[in-house]
């Protein structure tokens, strides 16, 4: 890092100015850039830079020191996007101007620290977030945080659309959808917190069921917080109304889990003229390969291939792959080897002359809970003894299965191949990605929020977090870079704004010197040019 010193005359006078300049490399070359202009300097500085111009070496000046340094790295990626994203005017009508200030640091803050709203305030110490978002420290109080959130109520409908047009200017033609489960610490808002199928395996525990609609990018563009107790195929008819009525989503193909399968839903998709394709059940699989001809069976070995099928007036498309046949194999191993345990302790245990209903109503349910009932055969003999054993030609009926899967679509072959259909199924793994994200390092769960209104809102501040996130992810993937959004604007913050002060008077603002890993990081992502000057209103 240098000086330079800059020389204009104006009106026959001639004023001093210097700028800070850094050196960095790209590949071969060596270059500068600019890192902060110095045009008033007091007395007791000229000396000193008279000195470092001279390239005469430096000793301390009395009153020369630091007066903060403030993490800031991921926040310039973020202050940045949000006004190439047009945020400020997605929220425009959004309460008043400081309760918008109050929601843009509450979503930065879910992206680089998630926390309560309770310790906002606690981690935003030592970095630029409040003044990044034209407030101070104090103003993230938890009562003020509330409130401000409290403001999405009655626009959020707006908003989703705003962030539709901005992120689908030609209109989204594959719609991904899927379900999770979010649970609650305590009770829950009544009537919103219910039990019911936890994909978080805490059946213990109240939940809202959250609903994601995204693009083909994995760009989300709809969240929906619904009852915990709603069956998943209950749930897509709503998702295709709000689709037509708020986004204008006239036509789109349609892409979903198995669980939202039903026949009420692909009629009511196929009498709106809505392409779907999803996935059929395992009993399906093996009924249609049951009256495959021989020679087709053959196929079977091949995981490589696609089949398609036409039955009944219905397209199928056959998938597979090794990993997941290695994965079906580990799967069932794995329940057969807990379910052979519980019921050799069950035997054990079981005296003669058990009572044959509770003694089947209780390994029933065991191998419920294990998901291994059907690889099982048991019962109590004449002379009122336990007995069990694996259904060997089960194991092997679904062995020959291992690794393939049935789609199920309303496509027609001349819009879709087979191989097209299964590229938009595998898609989906976005959406599953999606809620990795909004649940685990977003941290959506657990919720602690006892209104339902602020549950939706919570879910609402997480969602605009994770569409920043996924628009930068789409931008990043286009130059060769696949890391994790938040995981990277996390590394970057340690990129500090250091501030010097002369004798408690403000004197420069500078960046920390940027790692050689973090330097080539921004280079690759074209972010370079934010750190070539501190911000103004960071000064």
């Amino acid at each position: 890092m240098y000086l330079q010193e800059v020389r204009t005359r104006h009106k026959g006078k001639i004023y001093r100015s210097y700028i800070v300049r850094e050196s960095y490399r790209v590949g071969k070359q060596v270059k500068t850039r600019r890192i902060a202009n110095v045009t008033r300097l007091p007395e007791e500085a000229r000396e000193v830079l008279a000195a470092a111009l001279q390239k005469k070496r430096l000793v301390p000046v009395e009153g020369l020191e630091v007066q903060e340094a403030l993490d800031y790295g991921g926040l310039a990626v973020l202050e940045e996007a949000w006004g190439r994203f047009g945020l400020d005017e997605v929220f425009a009508r959004v309460g008043s101007e400081r309760k918008r200030r109050l929601l843009k640091a509450m979503i930065f803050g879910r992206i680089l620290f998630p926390s309560s709203k309770l310790v906002l305030r606690e981690e935003a110490r030592g970095t630029l977030l409040a003044k990044a978002c034209g407030l101070e420290e104090k103003d993230l109080d938890e009562d003020e945080l509330y409130r401000a959130m409290d403001e999405l109520n009655g626009c959020w409908s707006g908003i989703e659309k705003k962030l539709y047009q901005g992120s689908q200017p030609q209109g989204a033609s594959l719609v991904l959808y899927d379900l999770s489960s979010v649970y609650f610490e305590g009770e829950g808002p009544e009537g919103l917190a219910q039990y019911g199928y936890s994909r978080d395996h805490r059946q213990d525990r109240r939940q809202v069921l959250l609903a994601v609609a995204t693009d083909g990018r994995g760009i989300p563009f709809h969240v929906e917080v619904l009852r915990g107790n709603r069956a998943d195929r209950t749930t897509l008819t709503g998702l295709l109304v709000t689709l037509r009525r708020r986004f204008g989503i006239q036509e789109a193909t349609f892409v979903f889990n198995g669980g939202m399968r039903s026949c009420w839903n692909l009629e009511i998709l196929t009498g709106m003229e809505l392409e779907y394709v999803t996935r059929s059940t395992r009993a399906k699989l093996q009924e249609i390969l049951s009256r495959l001809p021989e020679d087709r069976q053959l196929w079977l070995t091949d995981r490589t291939r696609v089949l398609e099928i036409e039955q009944e007036g219905v397209r199928y498309v056959i998938a597979g792959g090794e990993w997941r046949a290695q994965r079906d194999r580990e799967r069932r191993q794995s329940r057969i080897a807990q379910a052979e345990e519980v019921l050799r302790q069950i035997t054990k245990a079981a005296r003669r002359q058990v009572n044959p209903v509770n003694l089947g109503s209780r390994v029933g349910r065991a191998l419920q809970r294990l998901q291994a009932h059907k690889y099982f055969q048991y019962g109590v003999d004449a002379s009122g003894r336990f007995w069990w054993k694996l259904d060997q030609e089960r194991v092997k009926e679904e062995e020959a299965t291992d690794g393939w899967y049935l789609l199920e679509t309303n496509l027609p072959a001349t819009k879709a191949s087979g191989q097209a259909v299964l590229t938009h199924y595998k898609q989906l793994a976005v959406v599953e990605a999606a809620f990795s994200e909004l649940k685990s390092y977003l941290e959506v769960r657990p919720v602690y929020h006892w209104r339902p209104d602020r549950v939706r809102n919570h879910v609402r501040i997480c969602f605009l977090a994770f569409w920043m996130s996924a628009r930068l992810g789409v931008e990043w993937m286009a130059k060769g870079f696949t890391e994790e959004v938040p995981k990277v604007l996390r590394r970057l913050q340690t990129i500090r704004l250091v501030k010097l002060s002369l004798k408690g008077q403000p004197l420069i603002g500078l960046f920390s010197q940027i790692p050689p890993e973090l330097n080539a990081l921004l280079q690759k992502i074209d972010l370079l040019s934010l750190f070539a000057s501190p911000p103004k209103w960071a000064m």
